[in-house]
């Protein structure tokens, strides 16, 4: 089972990502957990390459994604895909839904470019849910509790391209995407999470013993 949070930064991701993988171990699940970008040696060069350049490094639009792109594929290689072979509970701290709206819908980028080139780093390795944690970009401003990063510092108008084109991207999966009001308690908020990450594992449970 492969679980994955999004949002924009501040929504509580973090916070849920704990939450949720302490609920799975306390269910007897073995969880493996990573960030996108990072968790290999490459991606975490990557990330602080793609969230800490100064003016004097400046990334296009397009190196941007595909930097991202490479972290992610070392990062499927080297720890998603072996954990999900070695039956554990992958719970990714942002995928590539981030890639579409951040490089896509709020950067330029044509959508269907951005999917494309996403499809070949992922080599077919995708969620089998996303949480995505959807709150207003003031607010989430007011609660990130730090300075702003590369990406996060590109303004308010930015950072509502993010939120719609997340709340566009969950419509075009609903199957698959699932949108947490992330304006609600902690508590509230874990609750809806693991309602749904338990009906999704129950399900599978029942096809691995069907085999």
């Amino acid at each position: 089972m492969f679980l994955s949070l999004d949002g924009i930064d501040g929504v509580g991701k973090s916070t849920q990502m704990r939450l949720l993988t302490d609920w799975l171990a306390a269910q007897g699940r073995r969880v493996v957990t990573c960030r996108d970008p990072g968790s290999t040696p490459l991606g975490e060069s990557l990330r602080e390459l793609l969230l800490h350049s100064g003016e004097d490094r400046p990334i296009g639009a397009r190196a941007e994604m595909l930097m991202y792109m490479a972290a992610r594929a070392q990062l499927v290689d080297d720890v998603i895909r072996p954990a999900l072979e070695d039956d554990a509970v992958v719970v990714s701290d942002r995928y590539l839904l981030a890639n579409l709206v951040y490089q896509a819908h709020a950067g330029g980028l044509s959508r269907d470019a951005v999917a494309q080139v996403g499809a070949v780093a992922v080599d077919g390795v995708v969620p089998d849910r996303v949480f995505l944690l959807d709150l207003d970009p003031d607010v989430a401003d007011r609660r990130r509790g730090r300075e702003p990063d590369r990406m996060e510092s590109r303004g308010a108008d930015y950072r509502q391209r993010l939120r719609t084109g997340f709340l566009a991207e969950a419509q075009n999966d609903p199957r698959r995407v699932t949108v947490i009001d992330a304006a609600n308690s902690v508590a509230a908020i874990h609750a809806s999470i693991i309602r749904v990450a338990a009906e999704d594992l129950r399900r599978a449970d029942l096809k691995t013993d069907r085999k």
